[in-house]
């Protein structure tokens, strides 16, 4: 469509168009549209501008205005750089054609389309104006000149929109099915069911109270600890018959996700920590002693760690260096100390695996655990679960990019290369130590290379994937072995032993890892100029260990005060008829399998 205008006012002006005067600001007379990261005038521009040039002959009043465009997706000041290259070519090529340079206004470029619109945020457009009868004399006087439109506020890039819907419908993946398979497969047959119940109901239970008051609570501003009520029942999130919807900030300045979006990723992380959990405390605690503790749990330990660790104003926010400590105050707690976190490490996995613990701890063994057998019933649905999360997970890591770009793409390897390498590691160790290499070896060995990962996805680079990922199969693996043993506790399914092990040491490899000299990306250091920068090795690590130790001590707490608020009002565990029988029939009255 802009060809064609442009072709349109080339023949106008070849025919001798005299009525400038009747022109608006608003009418462009040409149209300028440059190659995709060009700044020199396309072919056969020339003639379009040496037309115009002519036109302009004894008309001295009239003025020319050449306005650029600027895509408002990827690096800002370059785009801006380039925009600004453009005009200054347009103008160029017209004052030798002929224009006067008096008679040349440029205006600041309109900062307004974006990658939907390619042609259009690549244009220059070349408008004339001139006054009207009424308005001559003045405009001899003062010349008129087109005013720069006020550029409106940045809109959501469609492209990362759809990614992290797409990352938001993966991470739901991860525990519905996944987890459930995942759990299910490792406990015995006669209580499959409720380990399915318990993760399908808990979920859903999370994503409610999540939507009520948890999303508010852990980003919107409060303090360092908790956030504030400005957000209950998502209220501000949008009106859906003007069609006006609040932003979320990502990591790149005048980059807006809908924050609606936001809401529902952040929801599956949150729905997913808690369900982790549950692998700790299957096959003897009451549905409805899960169902009190998570309500607990997550209020004041899931929200908490959330908002100290992700909650921060966003890059927008940080315009002058002189208020940027000031901004920085507003964010969480670990996220003022510079702890490094990318998608859950100390939030995810450390919290939950340490909830998990004390769980085991207060509820007691299983009856005859570590006298009777109690293998695993299908450990095709352990594979199952393990590949779809997996799966999933890339979801978890690359959408925590909150955008579809380089970091995105950096975290989406490290994820693949290090739970690849974790499940070799696992294996090759667990064969020299047992003799052969199990089946279910290799799922453990994935889910701990994923948790390790976690923390460290897009804050280290491809060497740091390498490393995390090797040492997280064999310490994971002395986790759900010799640590277990040390520590004496029925964890059934070994959330603690991958989850919070796996996620203590990809946290601390992330304060390693994320060094330049390794081939890490560093991190942001000024958010006003958005430069990175790297503290130093023993600085970071010192930082992420202090991250650690924080979460282990705040979950702890609220764990082993949520199971006994838990014991009280309902208790924790099943009869012991119950437990021998089963939870799938004694607690659900329905069975997993019909032989």
């Amino acid at each position: 469509m802009k060809k064609i205008q442009a072709l349109l006012a080339f023949i106008a002006f070849l025919f001798g168009v005299a009525a400038w005067p009747a022109w608006a600001a608003d009418a462009p007379a040409a149209t300028v549209n440059f190659d995709l990261g060009k700044a020199e005038l396309p072919a056969g521009t020339d003639a379009t501008l040496k037309a115009i040039a002519d036109s302009l002959k004894g008309k001295a009043d009239t003025k020319v205005s050449i306005s650029g465009f600027t895509d408002t997706s990827g690096d800002p000041k370059m785009n801006d750089e380039l925009a600004k290259s453009r005009a200054m070519a347009v103008k160029d090529a017209l004052v030798k054609a002929g224009v006067a340079e008096a008679s040349i206004v440029m205006v600041k470029p309109d900062a307004r389309m974006t990658a939907g619109n390619p042609d259009q945020a690549r244009r220059v457009e070349i408008t004339l104006v001139a006054p009207t009868a009424a308005a001559a004399p003045a405009a001899a006087a003062a010349p008129a000149a087109a005013p720069a439109a006020a550029a409106p506020a940045p809109q959501p890039n469609k492209g990362d929109t759809a990614w992290m819907l797409t990352s938001t419908a993966l991470v739901l993946l991860m525990s519905v099915p996944a987890l459930a398979l995942f759990y299910g497969g490792l406990v015995r047959t006669k209580n499959m069911l409720s380990v399915l119940m318990q993760v399908f109901v808990v979920f859903s239970l999370v994503t409610v109270l999540w939507c009520i008051y948890g999303y508010s609570l852990a980003f919107t501003e409060g303090n360092a600890i908790i956030g504030g009520f400005s957000r209950l029942f998502l209220a501000g999130t949008g009106d859906a018959f003007k069609g006006d919807w609040s932003m979320a900030a990502t990591f790149s300045k005048a980059t807006p996700m809908y924050e609606i979006v936001y809401v529902v990723f952040q929801a599956t992380f949150a729905a997913i920590t808690c369900c982790l959990i549950l692998g700790s405390l299957v096959e003897r605690i009451k549905f409805s002693a899960v169902l009190v503790f998570v309500v607990i749990w997550f209020t004041f330990s899931y929200l908490p760690v959330a908002h100290m660790v992700w909650f921060w104003p966003g890059p927008d926010a940080y315009t002058d260096a002189a208020k940027a400590d000031a901004v920085t105050a507003t964010g969480g707690l670990l996220w003022q100390w510079g702890a490094l976190d990318f998608a859950g490490g100390t939030v995810v996995h450390i919290n939950s695996g340490v909830a998990g613990l004390v769980g085991a701890v207060l509820i007691g063994k299983r009856i005859g655990f570590g006298k009777e057998a109690m293998p695993p019933h299908s450990l095709t649905m352990t594979m199952i679960g393990a590949s779809l999360l997996w799966f999933g997970w890339f979801g978890f890591n690359a959408g925590s990019a909150l955008e579809a770009n380089a970091s995105a793409s950096l975290a989406f390897l490290n994820t693949y290369l290090a739970t690849a390498c974790a499940v070799l590691s696992w294996t090759f160790a667990e064969w020299m130590i047992k003799g052969k290499p199990s089946m279910l070896g290799a799922a453990s060995g994935a889910v701990a290379g994923l948790v390790a990962i976690t923390p460290a996805a897009g804050n280290v680079g491809i060497p740091g994937a390498f490393v995390i990922g090797l040492a997280a199969g064999l310490v994971c693996l002395w986790g759900v072995t010799g640590l277990k043993k040390m520590l004496k506790a029925d964890d059934a399914l070994d959330v603690f032993g991958v989850h919070a092990v796996g996620g203590i040491t990809g946290a601390l490899l992330t304060g390693v890892f994320n060094a330049p000299s390794l081939g890490g990306p560093g991190s942001v250091t000024d958010w006003v100029k958005m430069t990175s920068g790297y503290p130093g090795i023993l600085e970071q690590l010192l930082i992420q260990a202090k991250a650690v130790g924080v979460t282990v001590v705040w979950t702890a707490v609220v764990a082993f005060i949520a199971y006994k608020v838990a014991d009280l009002v309902v208790g924790l565990r099943v009869a012991e008829e119950d437990e021998r029988e089963g939870l799938d029939t004694t607690s659900h009255g329905e069975s997993a399998y019909h032989y």
